[in-house]
């Protein structure tokens, strides 16, 4: 089984939901670097030690983003490049396995597309129970079928598996009205109903995603990444961020 919940921690059971461009080098822009991925590995562990089990699901945007203008502009079909997509996640998973691993956590990879050679065909019990037992499950290969984000296999995990939250990192510090980057006047939200989210067109998750979790009451906590422990504080449930529910 795994370790007793820590009473500072408000969660007992999370997915922390990871774009593959939090796994590449800030100066490249695509790939794999090693350094940051061990660093968020080392945030996960800190996490884990609290007693709270962890499942992740990871993107594929540093290596190959199937939606939108990427599938256009290359002139591949869009449920092609949705695979491809998908093929990139695991990809990432198993470099994320690896970083946890040599930190001492033990792991699964469990995908949506059986590849049996090298991870684990999704299994809800068998998830839960890995869990269970103190492992971190990565989920990847997103729903398994294309038209879907892995936003939205996020929340679909997050529902199967009993999370009490699904945990976005981005680049930012929360949900603004306008992009900070571009607006000095926009206004961070601490926190949002899903309703809202979707009414007001704010696009920092799946809008199938924002209304999963809506039907099934489950929280999304939008945070910032790049800051170090900031998983932990999330985890132990201080005012970063943004919380929808």
């Amino acid at each position: 089984m795994g370790k007793k919940l820590h009473p500072r921690a408000a969660y007992r059971r999370i997915v922390l939901k990871l774009g593959g461009e939090s796994l590449q080098s800030p100066s490249k822009g695509y790939g794999i670097d090693a350094k940051v991925t061990h660093q968020i590995a080392a945030q996960i562990k800190e996490v884990q030690r609290l007693g709270v089990e962890v499942g992740v699901v990871i993107g594929g945007g540093n290596i190959f983003r199937g939606t939108g203008v990427t599938a256009n502009v290359q002139g591949i079909d869009r449920t092609t490049a949705d695979y491809m997509g998908m093929l990139a996640t695991v990809i990432n998973a198993l470099a994320l396995q690896d970083a946890l691993e040599k930190q001492g956590c033990f792991t699964r990879v469990q995908t949506a597309i059986q590849m049996a050679e090298m991870a684990e065909p999704y299994i809800r019990r068998r998830a839960i129970r890995h869990l269970e037992k103190g492992r971190v499950v990565i989920f990847a290969a997103g729903t398994g079928n294309p038209y879907f984000s892995t936003d939205t296999a996020a929340a679909l995990r997050g529902i199967e598996i009993d999370a009490q939250a699904v945990l976005k990192a981005t680049k930012v510090d929360g949900v603004y009205s306008a992009d900070p980057h571009k607006d000095r006047k926009a206004k961070r939200f601490s926190n949002l109903h899903y309703i809202d989210l979707l009414n007001k067109g704010l696009k920092v998750m799946d809008a199938t995603a924002v209304t999963l979790c809506m039907d099934h009451q489950l929280p999304i906590v939008i945070f910032n990444l790049s800051r170090p422990g900031n998983i932990k504080r999330v985890v132990q449930g201080q005012q970063i961020g943004t919380v929808i529910k």
